[in-house]
C-alpha cells in the first residue's frame, strides 16, 4: 500500500529552505577591506566602499543617519593635520623665524 505522508515527509526533509541549510553554502566573499575607511565595506564586484563610497572622491555621508555622520566627523580619528594647525594658531601662525636655544639662556641664568 502506497502511503502519501511518508513520501511528503521526505520530500519536506530535501527541500530547501531559506535559513539554516541555505547559510551552510556561503563560503564566498562580496565585501573586502576598503583602503581608505578601513572596514570590511568593499564591494568586490561593484568596486564600490558600502560605508565611505570609495573611489568617489567625496565621503559618503547622508543626513538621515545622524549617528553615522557623528561617528566619521572631524575629531574623531587622529586629526594629524588639524592638531598643527591648532599649535600654530595658538603661536599667531609665525613662520621664518628660529627659537631661543634654552642652553644659553640657562647658562647665562646660572653664571649671574
Amino acid at each position: 500500500i502506497y502511503c502519501a505522508c511518508a513520501f511528503f515527509s521526505a520530500f519536506q526533509a530535501a527541500k530547501m529552505t531559506k535559513g539554516t541549510q541555505s547559510f551552510g553554502k556561503r563560503h564566498t566573499k562580496t565585501h573586502t577591506l576598503c583602503c581608505r575607511c578601513g572596514r570590511i565595506s568593499y564591494h568586490i564586484q561593484k568596486h564600490r566602499c558600502a560605508s565611505c563610497g570609495y573611489p568617489r572622491a567625496k565621503k559618503r555621508t547622508y543626513h538621515w543617519s545622524v549617528k553615522a555622520k557623528r561617528r566619521h566627523t572631524t575629531g574623531t580619528g587622529r586629526i594629524t593635520h588639524l592638531r598643527d594647525v591648532q599649535r600654530r594658531f595658538k603661536n599667531g601662525f609665525r613662520e621664518g623665524t628660529q627659537a631661543k636655544s634654552q642652553r644659553k639662556v640657562k647658562s647665562a641664568e646660572q653664571t649671574a
